[in-house]
C-alpha cells in the first residue's frame, strides 16, 4: 500500500495471524489504518487507529479503538480490507466465527476493493460450504506464501 492509502485491519485475537506491531509499521509508512467496532447485531462500526494506547477492551476479547466512530460507512473509503478468517477456499468463501459481523459489512466496501482473508498457511483450503449471505474474498494473505490471489 502507498502513503495515504487506507486499510481497514483488525487486532488479532488468540491465535489469529497479524499484530499491532504490523499496524504500527503500516501507519508508519503513511497508510491510514480504520479498525472495527462491533456496534450491536449489525454491520461493523469503525474508527481510526492512533497507537496501541488508543485501543480498548471490546467484546469478546476484542480491542477496539478509542476514537470517534466513523460508522459502517467508512468501510467504502478503504483501498484494501483485510479480514480475520478460520480459512478460506480456493473460490474465496471465507470461514469466520460465525457472528456474521464481517459478512454484513463488506457488502458496504465500494466495488473493486480487494476483500483479504488473513490465515495461517494450512488454512487455505479446497472447498468450504458457502451460504447465501457469504461475500467472497479477492486474496488471502498468509505468514508463509504470502498473497494469495483467488478467483
Amino acid at each position: 500500500m502507498r502513503r495515504g492509502q487506507t486499510l481497514c485491519a483488525y487486532v488479532p485475537i488468540g491465535s489469529e495471524p497479524g499484530s499491532v506491531q504490523m499496524l504500527d509499521e503500516v501507519a508508519a509508512h503513511g497508510v491510514r489504518v480504520l479498525l472495527p467496532i462491533v456496534a450491536g447485531q449489525g454491520p461493523l462500526d469503525w474508527a481510526w487507529y492512533a497507537g496501541q494506547e488508543s485501543l480498548r477492551p471490546g467484546p469478546w476479547g476484542l480491542l477496539e479503538p478509542i476514537g470517534e466512530r466513523l460508522g459502517a460507512a467508512a468501510l467504502r473509503i478503504a483501498d484494501m480490507v483485510l479480514v480475520p478468517a478460520l480459512g478460506v477456499d480456493r473460490a474465496g468463501v471465507r470461514l469466520g466465527r460465525g457472528a456474521g459481523y464481517y459478512d454484513r459489512s463488506l457488502v458496504i466496501a465500494a466495488p473493486g476493493t480487494p476483500l483479504v482473508a488473513v490465515v495461517r498457511d494450512d488454512e487455505t483450503v479446497d472447498r468450504l460450504p458457502r451460504e447465501p449471505h457469504d461475500v467472497l474474498m479477492t486474496a488471502a494473505l498468509t505468514p508463509g506464501r504470502g498473497l494469495i490471489q483467488l478467483p
